[in-house]
């Protein structure tokens, strides 16, 4: 459909060449949801999505034929029509490329009177993460996954210091690389600091450079890390890990924007984008006093959350799909006992563990297959290994005290944090204290001789 054959007079030729013109996809649609135009470069892009007829537009981008807040995603096209605001939402639309992940952005047009005639959506598809197996970059497509990649999106073209939190092997070297890439300096380097392999010593020489003879063996000039990201992004990772005499140059660095080689005198302007991260809980070190306060709140702009695998369950076989391509050379498949497997388990090292598994197996594998014989031993789910110990232990038990003792060894061995316990056994929070209840609370046995079957009422102790 035209841009020009638009049922609005109030658009007038010169307003419909212009968008006609514009650099990005843009949709214009109805406030009931009915595909009304789309631009040149919209159809460039994706084609013509309604071929003369009238579309609804959760019906070219998600296949649905309800609305996306009734498909449980979030729409911006609602959220635009009750706010009257301009709404912005990260969705994985369809696409003659396969499903991709889409940066959506609705703004209502109104006439001189502030009517709204129609809605017009501004798509930029993200390139840098893939919601399809990848050989390299971020691969997701959770709710979880997702949450995180809109924030990178949200933050990646302002020069906002990016603070990524998250437990170790969730990828976020590969969430600072993408950020990198989205953002204006993309042309410019990326630069990676590693603060756990870098002592005090060598911490001034090597962000900063050194002048010649500045100390012995300074044979020449030499430039440092803060000079190699000029126009890029310098990447500090692990500052959990940063001794406080390094943070205090660290802090001295972002505050000023200058910096001295080692053994100079003349001040050098910083030019770069700074993203750290941590593994760490730095509120809790900044209250034991083994993480500077100015500098945590200086470093905490924008905190993003990295999700750990468990939280994003769903990413499984696409992750490992895209993991054995880039581990082996030959094309391998996981069998279904496999993926049910690896979903059974709680993967403490993330991704990182994942990759490490499958890289294993993959040499393990004759065929074309990875089977559960190729797997770690040490990845038997817990249920598993519990239902073979009970085997071990004599008759068949009643799987009601099965799960009593399961989730006494769960209680006392993982149960820290309650909330992460349920989120770790499959279930809500009120389920685990329903359960935990029943498996503590059991009346006790009058059975004092040690049996593990009372001889008198043959109930299990």
């Amino acid at each position: 459909m035209d841009i020009a054959a638009m049922p609005f007079p109030e658009l007038v030729p010169e307003m419909a060449a212009l968008v006609e013109s514009l650099p990005e996809p843009r949709v214009f649609v109805s406030g009931d949801y009915r595909i009304l135009a789309v631009n040149k470069a919209y159809r460039d892009l994706f084609g013509d999505p309604c071929q003369g007829k009238r579309r609804l537009c959760y019906e070219i981008s998600h296949k649905s034929a309800v609305p996306c807040d009734q498909a449980g995603e979030s729409c911006p096209l609602k959220a635009s029509r009750e706010s009257g605001e301009t709404s912005r939402v990260l969705h994985i639309h369809h696409t003659p490329n396969g499903p991709e992940h889409v940066d959506v952005e609705v703004s209502p047009i109104r006439n001189r009177e502030g009517r709204v005639l129609f809605y017009v959506e501004t798509l930029r598809t993200v390139r840098h993460a893939y919601s399809r197996p990848s050989a390299d970059g971020l691969v997701g497509r959770s709710p979880a996954f997702n949450r995180m990649l809109a924030l990178l999106e949200r933050v990646a073209p302002s020069d906002v210091t990016v603070l990524l939190l998250g437990e170790s092997g969730t990828g976020k070297e590969l969430a600072a690389l993408a950020l990198h890439a989205a953002s204006t300096r993309a042309r410019g380097q990326f630069v990676a600091v590693d603060c756990a392999s870098m002592t005090e010593t060598l911490f001034g020489s090597e962000l900063f450079g050194y002048e010649k003879g500045a100390f012995t063996g300074a044979i020449s000039r030499r430039a440092g890390l803060v000079e190699a990201a000029s126009g890029g992004t310098l990447f500090i990772d692990e500052i959990g890990d940063m001794p406080l005499c390094m943070q205090v140059k660290l802090l001295r660095l972002i505050e000023s924007g200058t910096f001295r080689r080692v053994g100079g005198v003349e001040p050098l302007r910083a030019d770069f984008r700074l993203v750290l991260a941590t593994h760490r809980d730095l509120k809790a070190m900044v209250a034991d006093g083994t993480f500077r306060r100015d500098l945590y709140y200086r470093i905490s702009a924008f905190p993003i959350a990295i999700p750990p695998l468990r939280e994003r369950r769903e990413d499984l076989p696409l992750l490992a799909e895209s993991l054995l391509s880039r581990v082996s050379k030959r094309r391998l498949r996981l069998h279904p006992q496999v993926l049910e497997q690896l979903g059974n388990h709680d993967f403490p090292g993330n991704i990182r563990e994942l990759r490490n598994i499958l890289e294993r197996a993959s040499l393990l594998v004759d065929g074309e297959s990875i089977l559960p014989e190729h797997l770690d031993t040490s990845m038997e789910p817990a249920v598993a290994a519990a239902a073979r110990d009970a085997r071990a232990e004599g008759p068949l038990r009643p799987l009601a005290e099965v799960e009593r003792r399961y989730l006494r060894w769960a209680l006392e061995n993982h149960g820290e944090d309650r909330r992460t316990l349920a989120a770790k056994l499959g279930i809500s929070e009120r389920t685990l204290y329903r359960k935990l209840k029943e498996a503590t609370d059991e009346p006790s046995s009058p059975c004092r001789d040690g049996a593990e079957v009372c001889s008198s009422c043959e109930r299990p102790l």
